[in-house]
């Protein structure tokens, strides 16, 4: 019997091989949607749990059940993500904090990785959610285009379009990032280009 046919049956320990296999790769693929590793646990949890309710639905015959587990991830993370906004709405509601203290000394290591995340996730949060949850399911998760349409429950060709917008907003965005280091550099090298040779070499 296939581990779908187990799974849609109620046998524990085909889901446990399940969660084995997919909890990391559902794990990635919740963080590069909320951003928060916290986040990205309770998605994890939630979208298990999720899975083990639908079970029923799981057709017996079949491939890999990753992309059908993919998209029950994606679905729960677009419900934490509006929960986490109406706390955020609720908690900018309420009076002001006393202040934290600064821990700025004890993160400093951090900095340099923590730009660079923060680089990226402006960049993905650029596009539209549709947008970055075919990338994410495409680029990062591995799906192929079929894989991914049957997680969102879309056409190959959404599936294809939503990837190439991705790939198109990413692209300007970086090339416009790209683009003041360019001209500071251009600027800089003018400058030295009309000084005389005593001026260079002060």
């Amino acid at each position: 019997m296939s581990i779908r046919a187990r799974i849609r049956d109620g046998d524990a320990e085909a889901f446990a091989e399940l969660f084995d296999e997919l909890a990391r790769p559902v794990y990635g693929h919740a963080y590069r949607l909320t951003g928060n590793w916290s986040t990205a646990e309770d998605v994890m949890a939630l979208t298990f749990l999720e899975a083990w309710r639908l079970r029923l639905k799981i057709d017996a015959e079949g491939g890999s059940l990753r992309p059908w587990v993919l998209g029950i991830a994606t679905n729960v993370a677009r419900n934490v993500r509006r929960a986490a906004r109406r706390h955020d709405d609720a908690l900018a509601r309420m009076p002001a904090a006393a202040p934290v203290p600064d821990f700025a000394d004890e993160i400093a290591a951090r900095i340099d990785a923590a730009e660079r995340l923060a680089a990226v996730r402006e960049a993905y949060g650029s596009l539209r959610r549709g947008e970055r949850e075919v990338f994410a399911l495409c680029v990062w998760s591995g799906l192929d285009h079929a894989e991914a349409a049957e997680a969102l429950g879309v056409a190959v060709g959404t599936v294809r379009s939503r990837l190439s917008r991705a790939r198109g907003r990413l692209e300007s965005l970086a090339a416009e990032r790209q683009r003041p280091s360019a001209s500071r550099q251009e600027e800089g090298d003018r400058d030295i280009a009309v000084r005389s040779p005593k001026e260079r070499h002060r």
